[in-house]
């Protein structure tokens, strides 16, 4: 999401998501008129709200009360993933995103809607508001995958059925399944192709983590976690490669470093992002970050590429092997920036379950064992659907095989540590 951003330009909000297109919104005449925010239902506990909208949205409507555009408030916060809808309420959530902020900016009022409801509609008309929203996939993707199992199971079962089928209904079924893991390959180079070719993050500062010795680190979280400060913003990516993004000062933004200590040892434990109203944006464990022999140079450097107030906090340290973290708001941050177990590790990065499809390799290996006997065909079509469905079985067991040879061999192995 490095590109995705909601902005003011003159008298237009201006909504750009992660593959840089715009959308564009007059404010005022003609336009947007005011805002309305809209909380989940439940009092704040957002029960029975869809995911993006558990912090309830904010409405952009015109003089006609028509909504022109809605921000659900869980997509525009960095740690909605990390954060419950107990430990932040939608009130808290609106000033955290900056969306209050960004309203007052516009120079158009914002008001709270007397009806709490998982889903607000537009009373004045049919048309379904705008809604800026992140993919973690581009839509396409996810056509092509289903456009090719329905072709697959129309032409290979449900003709067959029939007793129609022929050399030409396998080269199309066959073909309908080469397109899953082809959409999916198709992906990953686009992806690929994007991070080469980005810049954004070329003049950061890179803070990387300095595990305490015999820790057992892995190659994967010393290579793939880091904190990286740019001039605006505060990237912090963790042990599976997963960015997010907090702005550098303001209300919302990076505004100091507590350091939380043990109040019996007074041992350092862990580090917390607070912004300018004092909420917790991110958790570091020390042991993981700051322990090791370039520790104190790793503490440092943050400290200076921040350029913010550094103080210290007691904090009720481990009791009985449970982690100091464990009660935090933000123990899912502390749990994803610190040394995760490498089944886990290989579990959550696969293709496959970012994907949604834990169990796709097999599934699509499976139907495509069954083209296989066209390879003996006598007719092209026939050779052809045999030769796609080979390399649709091809693709789904190499992804499978160099994700686990890749973790195995190299990312899950213990990390050398670097000596001051």
């Amino acid at each position: 999401m490095r590109h995705a951003r909601v902005y003011r330009r003159g008298n237009e909000l201006i909504v750009r998501d992660r593959r840089l297109r715009e959308r564009r919104y007059v404010v005022g005449e003609g336009g947007i008129a005011r805002a309305v925010f809209v909380p989940p239902p439940g009092s704040g506990t957002a029960a029975s709200a869809p995911v993006a909208d558990r912090w309830g949205v904010v409405d952009f409507r015109d003089a006609d009360e028509r909504t022109i555009l809605r921000i659900p408030l869980a997509e525009w916060l960095p740690e909605a993933g990390l954060v419950g809808v107990l430990d932040l309420g939608p009130s808290q959530c609106l000033d955290r995103t900056g969306l209050r902020r960004f309203v007052g900016d516009l120079g158009i009022s914002l008001q709270e809607s007397p009806e709490s409801r998982a889903h607000p509609e537009d009373k004045t008309s049919g048309v379904r508001p705008d809604r800026a929203v992140h993919r973690e996939l581009p839509a396409w993707h996810n056509w092509a995958r289903g456009i090719g199992m329905f072709v697959w199971f129309v032409f290979f079962l449900v003709i067959a059925m029939t007793g129609k089928a022929n050399e030409w209904t396998a080269l199309v079924a066959s073909a309908g399944l080469f397109v899953v893991p082809g959409s999916d390959l198709a992906v990953r180079l686009l992806q690929r192709s994007h991070d080469r070719q980005n810049t954004l993050l070329a003049d950061a500062t890179i803070v990387v983590p300095a595990p305490e010795e015999g820790s057992g680190a892995t190659r994967r979280f010393r290579d793939t976690a880091a904190v990286r400060v740019l001039p605006q913003d505060v990237v912090l990516t963790d042990t599976l490669g997963r960015e997010r993004w907090i702005a550098r000062g303001g209300a919302s933004g990076v505004s100091s470093l507590v350091r939380l200590t043990d109040p019996k040892s007074g041992a350092v434990l862990g580090v917390e992002f607070r912004d300018g109203a004092d909420a917790v944006r991110a958790l570091l464990v020390w042991r993981w970050w700051f322990a090791g022999p370039q520790g104190r140079e790793t503490w440092s450097k943050l400290v200076s590429a921040l350029g913010v107030p550094v103080s210290d906090r007691k904090v009720r340290a481990a009791e009985h092997s449970v982690p100091w973290w464990q009660n935090h708001e933000l123990a899912a941050d502390a749990r994803s920036m610190s040394l995760m177990a490498p089944k886990e590790a290989r579990s959550r990065t696969r293709w496959n379950a970012s994907a949604g499809q834990g169990a796709e390799p097999l599934i699509v290996s499976l139907f495509g064992l069954l083209l296989l006997p066209q390879l003996a065909s006598d007719l092209w079509p026939a050779r052809v659907a045999g030769a796609l469905a080979v390399l649709t079985i091809v693709m789904e067991v190499a992804t499978v095989v160099v994700h686990q040879l890749a973790s195995r061999l190299r990312l899950d192995r213990p990390a050398a540590l670097e000596s001051p």
